[in-house]
């Protein structure tokens, strides 16, 4: 084998190792929207990971379903305010 050959074979193995090394990593495991309402403190935690470094972490699941759980909590919570009737508010007559 001709030496410059073989050394991009070398650096060529070197690389893959390398690149394969990192698709070894366990990831962390997914959880659903459903599981993010009703754990309030994971939710909150992924949802602060999710807003520190949206470069990274914007399109993964768990910034995804964290998100919807924490938007769909609030609607249900205005939802749940404005059924209880609330008091209405009526203006201000400025003479």
């Amino acid at each position: 084998m001709h030496p410059i050959t073989q050394n991009f074979a070398l650096v060529f193995a070197a690389v893959m190792v390398f690149t394969l090394s990192g698709c070894t990593e366990q990831a962390e495991p997914v959880q659903t929207v459903d599981w993010y309402k009703e754990h309030k403190e994971e939710r909150e935690a992924m949802v602060q990971r999710c807003q520190n470094n949206p470069g990274e972490m914007a399109a993964t699941p768990n910034c995804i379903n964290s998100i919807k759980a924490a938007s769909d909590i609030e609607k249900e919570n205005l939802s749940r305010l404005l059924k209880s009737g609330a008091p209405k508010l009526h203006p201000i007559k400025v003479n």
